[in-house]
């Protein structure tokens, strides 16, 4: 039985369809389709009901899909015992966020690429969330406030952040002083969030309005710096925003909580070599002193 046809039906089985497994394991939609018909014809019996909307497990694909991952899992652990010290192949999806992942986490990959040459590395850049397991991707780069979940999560560096505005938008709309005053005024936001503030030591949250939304970080920094209200930002967002004068901090004296960046990962007894790879190298790049994390990481 081979190992590809093996990880191919669990592919379709987690996307839920010939088109998005082919699409995660970067090979034609053909490919997936005579890979499955071998291993169907193998084991003779039906595995996958394709219809119009994709593929759905039948009663013996649902049993056998569970055997099928463990295997591959298995077979996965066994090319790493075996490879070279520090050698790493295969292939890496990992999910990255958009808003300055292109600036501060593209490097680090590709880092990880020059010292691993056999390995394969996939990137989606994305402010929206990335379910791993459905879409199937190895790990995740995420910043901020992490939500409850059942994914593991390693933090790999601090994050800082703050409010801003412009000087325009102070003079014509005054500055925020307290968390009441706060809510009267225009926030940019990338939907309904939350706004989390220190007063001393005590977390307070503050949940803002605003006409303006934007799905990604650098867009709220553009509709800050043109005046259309206050943005809550990561420092490496903003930073070369307040050096110019474009934008100011205000609400100083309730300061946002240190936040962090993370990799995190699908549940699992141990991570992939490939992954602890890239979180080791990840804290390498991302833990120097806190003033960094207001500039592209090194």
């Amino acid at each position: 039985m081979d190992i590809e046809e093996l990880q191919t039906f669990v592919e379709v089985a987690d996307a839920g369809g010939v088109s998005s497994a082919a699409l995660r394991l970067g090979v034609s939609k053909s490919i997936v389709s005579r890979r499955l018909f071998r291993l169907e014809a193998e084991l003779g019996v039906q595995l996958l009901a394709r219809t119009t909307r994709g593929a759905a497990l039948t009663e013996a694909g649902a049993t056998f899909r569970d055997y099928a991952a463990r295997v591959c899992a298995e077979i996965d652990v066994a090319r790493e015992t075996i490879l070279p010290a520090g050698d790493l192949r295969g292939r890496l999806r990992v999910a990255v966020p958009l808003s300055f992942g292109q600036t501060h986490f593209a490097p680090i990959l590709a880092e990880m690429a020059r010292r691993h040459p056999q390995l394969q590395i996939h990137t989606c850049y994305s402010d929206r969330f990335v379910d791993l397991i459905t879409e199937g991707y190895d790990c995740a780069i995420r910043v901020g406030y992490l939500q409850d979940s059942n994914l593991i999560a390693r933090r790999v560096g601090p994050l800082y952040g703050k409010l801003v505005a412009s000087p325009d938008y102070i003079k014509a709309h005054g500055s925020p002083e307290t968390p009441e005053e706060l809510v009267a005024h225009e926030a940019l936001m990338q939907g309904t969030e939350a706004w989390q503030l220190m007063d001393g030591d005590k977390i307070i949250t503050v949940r803002p309005q605003g006409r303006f939304k934007a799905d990604n970080g650098p867009a709220l920094v553009a509709a800050a710096a043109a005046g259309l209200g206050i943005a809550y930002l990561p420092d490496c967002l903003t930073h070369d925003y307040i050096t110019s004068g474009a934008l100011v901090p205000v609400m100083t004296h309730y300061p946002p909580p240190p936040a962090a960046a993370y990799v995190i990962r699908p549940p699992g007894q141990h991570p992939a070599r490939k992954i602890r790879v890239l979180t080791e190298l990840l804290i390498e790049y991302c833990e120097p002193p806190p003033h960094l994390a207001a500039a592209p990481f090194r």
